[in-house]
């Protein structure tokens, strides 16, 4: 007997309407959670402005879509792009028209700012896609060595392709175990007949990024069809030692690429702006107080950060994979501490007082705070009781037009100091405090696969001597004292011999398991390994952990090289970023300081001198005619735009080096950020404070001599 017609019908279209299983809706989540928002951006703002893309621009972007996991189409990706301009576009149309009936002056840097805007977030927008499959691209291709590592040691000791795949993928953590679990599953839902073809066609995605992956995989699968087992055994490593060799080349190729373009990030993006700040404020008063405080700002901390995110990321691009960290925060039992958001709120009392300390100079000003307090607003040196330049004044607030312009004075750049000070401390102890903990663990955890892979050898010839695994981890504890794997052994041990577990219970019991106290993807992957070898006797388990001990001094070794090659490029950028240019902009700071005081002691001298004795300091008092101290822009506010622009270096350079150097790695990059802040903003702030007191105190005197 049939189904109601209105039952079948509902079900029909439920059938209809469900386009994906439950099962792969949770392993799509699994993979991509970071992307949901722009997902929902791009599908909600992004079919306001619906446009048909070329068909070459609409493969591109179809492309990067689909490598980043993003279920956007491509319309919808660039209609969020002209979303986002335009609708910026239009916001600032509304604001600049509505202060042009409220002041009746156009607001021409204001317009210019919100176009410039409006672009960069057409830039940011339509780019996004391209960057984020960069980015995953980069995550992956790190565990490419590890994922061809895996299989052919699984292969060696069981020649069974898609058990090796398994194995692999659930051995991996991050994107790449993502992906081979989606070959796996497309086999399982009937999508691909064989794993092979599965396989094929995901690795097909690799075919420019990254041939040397490809060629490994396929000489594993050649493995399959030779009857000769040592032969088979010889493809195996061949395969291994492709994989190396190509990323060996490619590494070394773009240690030589990226040496230009981050010399150029340098060069225009610290350099020559920091020697133009030296000349700034005589540029302001020549062009009549055109140039504002305001105009520094918004050219040295927005637009020409811009250039160099531009710049560097374009240098990152060429970044080729198959090389970097590869070891997942979440497992650590620290990471909650690294998620957590306590210390930015923790450690906020530091910024507060670094700001109040900054703005005591406008404080003072507020009539509020010179009745509750009984202060003035201006002091000099002498009613301080400082005994030298008894006239030179605190803060040095200047009254042009019935509106106060300043400070000028050296003493309020000092102050200006605090901004920058506290900010760097700031965030020297956020970043601190949430990645100490994890580097610490990551450190120890490396430290203990290198005394590993001594270790596995041993325990090799152990089981290469017919002792039984569970005995032959008791010898290794012996041999192995003094020794961070002694505890490994120890614990494994302890395990099977008081609490009776077996091998396998010993090393992954949830609770009481070795693994759990030593999370590293290396030792539980070996493991696994000797537990599935084990099973096929003794010398089969002693030729597997011996290869893996081999193969992994191997790829160590190519590890080693490839920081080889990138240490110059790496120590450059380092010694930019904390050496060279904190250094020039504190000495540039010092100068702007110097020049200011120099051209407001000649200003004072020349309007305390009694008429008629200015002829005699004509040639020089006529300096102060055509640099106005009134019009200049204070040292303060550039103190200020240099200080926030040395901390944004240390964050646009770090984010690069750490990239270069180990791929995507945000535990690093953070930690990094520490202490790049740490020695970046200590030299800035001891060189400007030097060179500020030095110059200005050198200049005083000799002015003061005249």
């Amino acid at each position: 007997m049939g189904a109601p017609p209105d039952l079948a019908k509902r079900y029909l279209a439920r059938l209809e309407t469900s386009q994906t299983s439950n099962e792969y809706k949770q392993f799509k989540q699994d993979v991509t959670p970071e992307l949901t928002q722009y997902e929902r951006l791009a599908q909600s703002l992004g079919n306001i402005l619906a446009f048909k893309l070329s068909p070459k621009d609409e493969l591109k972007v179809s492309q990067a879509l689909k490598e980043a996991h993003i279920n956007v189409t491509p319309p919808q990706a660039l209609g969020l792009a002209l979303t986002g301009f335009l609708g910026t576009f239009l916001l600032t149309t509304l604001i600049s028209t509505g202060i042009f009936f409220i002041t009746s002056a156009i607001p021409v840097l204001f317009a210019s700012l919100g176009i410039i805007a409006g672009i960069f977030l057409y830039y940011y927008l339509s780019s996004y896609p391209a960057r984020l499959a960069h980015e995953w691209k980069l995550a992956a291709s790190a565990e490419m060595v590890p994922a061809i590592l895996y299989t052919v040691i699984y292969m060696k000791h069981t020649s069974n392709f898609e058990r090796a795949i398994t194995f692999t993928a659930n051995n991996l953590s991050g994107p790449l175990a993502k992906e081979l679990q989606k070959v796996i599953y497309d086999v399982e839902v009937g999508k691909y007949s064989t794993l092979k073809q599965s396989l094929d066609t995901y690795l097909d995605s690799w075919r420019i990024d990254a041939p040397e992956f490809i060629e490994a995989f396929h000489l594993i699968e050649s493995s399959l069809y030779e009857p000769a087992e040592a032969r088979r055994i010889q493809i195996l490593e061949k395969s291994l030692q492709v994989m190396l060799d190509g990323v060996y080349e490619k590494m070394l190729k773009y240690s030589r690429e990226v040496r230009a373009p981050l010399t150029n990030v340098y060069m225009l993006g610290i350099i020559l702006p920091t020697l133009g700040l030296a000349m700034l404020p005589l540029a302001s008063t020549l062009l009549g107080g055109v140039i504002q405080w305001y105009h520094v700002f918004l050219g040295f901390n927005l637009l020409i950060p811009f250039v160099v995110v531009y710049l560097v990321n374009q240098a990152l691009l060429k970044r080729p994979g198959g090389y970097g960290e590869t070891t997942i925060l979440e497992q650590n039992p620290a990471y909650p501490q690294y998620a957590s958001n306590k210390p930015w709120i923790t450690y906020s009392p530091i910024l507060f007082l670094g700001l109040c300390a900054t703005l005591l100079p406008f404080i003072m000003q507020l009539t509020f705070v010179q009745q509750t307090f009984g202060l003035q607003a201006e002091y000099t040196f002498q009613e301080l009781n400082i005994p030298f330049f008894e006239n030179q004044k605190l803060f040095d607030f200047k009254n042009v037009n019935g509106a106060q312009v300043g400070p000028f004075s050296p003493i309020a750049t000092l102050l200006g100091l605090c901004f920058p000070a506290a900010l760097g401390l700031y965030l020297y102890f956020v970043y601190r405090t949430k990645t100490k903990e994890l580097i610490k663990a990551r450190d120890q955890t490396k430290q203990l696969e290198q005394e590993f892979t001594t270790s596995l050898f041993q325990l090799g010839n152990r089981l290469g001597d017919n002792v039984p695994a569970e005995i032959a981890f008791a010898k290794v504890a012996e041999v192995t004292q003094n020794q961070q794997t002694h505890e490994f052994f120890a614990l494994v041990n302890s395990n099977i011999q008081q609490a009776g577990m077996s091998l396998e219970q010993a090393l992954f019991d949830k609770r009481r398991g070795a693994i759990t106290y030593f999370p590293s993807n290396l030792i539980a992957s070996s493991m696994r390994i000797l537990v599935e070898s084990v099973k096929k006797g003794l010398q089969v388990a002693a030729q597997s952990l011996m290869s893996i001990s081999e193969y992994i001094k191997n790829v160590e070794k190519i590890n080693q090289r490839l920081h080889d090659l990138l240490a110059e490029v790496v120590s450059d950028m380092r010694s930019n970023m904390t050496f060279l240019a904190p250094l020039l902009s504190g000495i540039v700071v010092g100068l702007s300081v110097m020049i200011t005081a120099i051209l407001n002691k000649l200003e004072a001298f020349k309007d305390a001198l009694p008429s008629g004795q200015e002829s005699g300091f004509s040639s020089i008092l006529n300096i102060t005619d055509l640099f106005k101290v009134s019009e200049m822009i204070p040292p303060y506010f550039i103190q200020l735009a240099i200080g926030i622009y040395i901390l944004q270096v240390i964050f646009i350079l770090t984010n690069a080096l750490v990239t270069v150097d180990a791929g995507k790695d945000q535990l690093k990059e953070k930690y990094e950020r520490a202490q790049n802040i740490r020695t970046g903003l200590a030299l800035y702030i001891g060189t400007t404070l030097l060179a500020t007191l030095t110059l200005t105190i050198l200049a005083l005197t000799v002015i003061s001599d005249l």
